[in-house]
């Protein structure tokens, strides 16, 4: 799966700025300094769906790996599910707008029940092939035997 490490990759696709611009135009900022503050949350929301079968706590510790060393603060799983709530979806939204690309020209264009319709072609997702990875991502059966990468 996802090492601790790759979590910083998340701040590749999605800077800091682009966060703060979010939150600012939603007015999500948190209004006091806060123990997990709204930039944290989007972070926490982003890195969960990386880590789905974890808990809140395991995920914010998956994020703060990087700071080994450094005296912090963990909050409970119900304090994390608060700022969550506290959050509310509008950010999330408005961040999922931003990063999935231009609106269709028509209101009915690339859409169908109501959902946004795309098309994901040749893009490819390393996984290394180790007994963890395998464990979750099995190897497809062929005609000819199982397939060489999962």
């Amino acid at each position: 799966m996802f090492a601790p490490g790759h979590i910083g990759e998340l701040t590749r696709v999605i800077p800091f700025e682009m966060v703060d611009e979010v939150l600012a135009i939603t007015g999500a900022v948190q209004r006091r300094v806060r123990l997990v503050p709204a930039r944290v949350t989007v972070d926490l929301l982003l890195a969960g769906a990386l880590f789905a079968g974890l808990g809140y706590q395991q995920v914010f510790d998956r994020l703060c790996a990087g700071t080994a060393g450094l005296t912090r603060v963990r909050p409970s799983g119900g304090a994390l599910r608060q700022v969550r709530q506290r959050l509310g979806p509008a950010p999330m939204k408005a961040l999922f707008d931003l990063v999935s690309g231009p609106a269709a020209a028509t209101a009915a264009a690339g859409r169908w029940r109501g959902l946004r319709v795309a098309a994901v072609d040749g893009t490819l997702l390393p996984v290394p092939d180790c007994p963890a990875d395998l464990a979750v991502f099995t190897r497809q059966r062929l005609a000819n035997g199982i397939s060489g990468y999962p």
